[in-house]
Parts: structure tokens; sequence; C-alpha cells
């Protein structure tokens, strides 16, 4: 897949997490997340007890809470989604605080807010101990089609450069005189974005040629090819099967 790409969530570390292959990562945060997900969420206490057991992993794996926690910030837009649900939603309503609320949306938005964050965080865990170019390998290990993974690649590798293109475009306007105060200016914004997509277009018609020119035929070649030991299959699937013994005590209970 090339060189190495250091992405912002990734933390450098040697704990026992970081060592495992990250195909075996992925399959277990997906299982994990698949449990959760099946999990009543009536079942509270189950909730809590994944929580302890993706704590534990963040232990074993050096990961601090406060950059756990930074990181759980991009949620906030469904957070803000789930405090909503109570006040409009449907069915009998019961009286929290002074404040008219539905029962089903009460419990709607706890589903969202525990599921969701438990989700998010074990994404963010993966992420903290997986480089980006180990993240590509294993998805192509576990099957992913080989197209959509070199095109997540190559959104990844390339953010940077169309993110650079757009600071200087704003620059350029800047150095103009130009500031957007209105709608009025919405016109010279909407330019600059086409500018921004021809440039990227053409950058990507150079980057595909230069590939071409040096012997590329639709698939990248594949510099790391060792495999899992049970071993660390086994490693890697103590968390979902921790998480499915807890989801089956929630169903019975």
């Amino acid at each position: 897949m090339g060189a190495g790409h250091a992405h912002k969530l990734y933390r450098d570390g040697a704990s026992p997490v970081h060592a495992l292959p990250a195909h075996c990562k992925i399959a277990a945060v997906l299982g994990f997340v698949l449990v959760v997900v099946a999990t009543p969420r009536t079942a509270v206490w189950a909730f809590a007890l994944y929580a302890v057991l993706l704590a534990a992993v963040a232990a074993a794996a050096r990961v601090p809470a406060g950059f756990l926690l930074r990181r759980l910030l991009i949620e906030v837009p469904f957070v803000a989604f789930a405090v909503l649900m109570p006040f409009v939603a449907q069915g009998p309503r019961t009286h929290v605080l002074g404040l008219d609320l539905s029962v089903g949306g009460l419990w709607g938005a706890w589903n969202i807010l525990a599921k969701g964050t438990l989700g998010v965080a074990a994404s963010v865990l993966l992420a903290a101990t997986t480089e980006l170019r180990q993240l590509l390998l294993g998805l192509e290990r576990l099957k992913v089609p080989p197209l959509l993974v070199q095109i997540a690649g190559f959104m990844i590798r390339y953010g940077d450069v169309i993110t650079d293109e757009m600071r200087r475009m704003r620059i350029a306007r800047l150095s103009r005189g130009f500031e957007a105060r209105g709608v009025r200016h919405w016109g010279v914004l909407a330019k600059s974005a086409g500018a921004l997509f021809i440039r990227s277009y053409e950058r990507g018609e150079r980057v595909h040629l230069a590939m071409v020119s040096r012997g590329y035929t639709g698939t990248m070649p594949v510099l790391d090819r060792t495999t899992a030991t049970r071993t660390q299959w086994t490693r890697a699937a103590a968390l979902p099967l921790a998480a499915l013994a807890v989801c089956l005590l929630g169903w019975t209970l």
C-alpha cells in the first residue's frame, strides 16, 4: 500500500493491543459493535459492563482516558439529536425535572447515546492502536473489495493535499481583500468550490497517469504478507466474546 502514513488518531506504542494484526482488531471491533447493537436497551447494566470492557482494552493499550474522551466529541451531533427525541416523540408521557417528556423518546435517546458512544469508543481505540497502512492491509485480508480499499486509501492520502489547496485558495482571496460576510458573497465561494473540484480532478488524472507509467494495473502490491496466529486471534476474540456473554445475559435476565 505504499509507505506508512500516520493519522491524528494513532498513538504510537508497544502494547499487546498494538501488536495484534490489524485484521484481527477490525474483526473484533466489528463483532463487539454488532453485539452492542443487539443488546436490549432496557439492560442498562449491560452497557456499563461494555464500558468496563473497553476501559480494560484502553488500559492494556496504554491509551489515556483524556485522549479517548477528546476523540469522542465527534459524536456531539448525535447527542444533540438524542436530546431532542424525548421532546418530539409520541406515546406515553412522564415528568422529569418539571419537563413533559415521552417515555419512548427517553428510551430511544438512551439507546442512541449508549450504543453510539460505545461504538465510537471502540472505533477510536482501533484507530489509536493501528497505523493507517495496517488498517488498509487488514481490510484487504478481510476480503473487502480491493477497489473500495484503494479508494479509501487515496482519499486519506490525498485529503491533506486537497485541504492544503483550500488553504492556499483562501489565502489568495484574503490577499485580494475578499472576506465572506453574507449571501452576496456566496457566488465567489461557489466559484472557488468549482475551481477546487477542477484542480482536484486534474490532479487525480496526473496521479493516475503517473501510476500507470510505473506499472499500475488496477491492484496495489501487498508488501506485508504476514498472517495472524491462533493465539493472536484468541486474544482479539476476547472482547467480542465477553461482550456476547453479557448480551446473552441481558436477554435472559
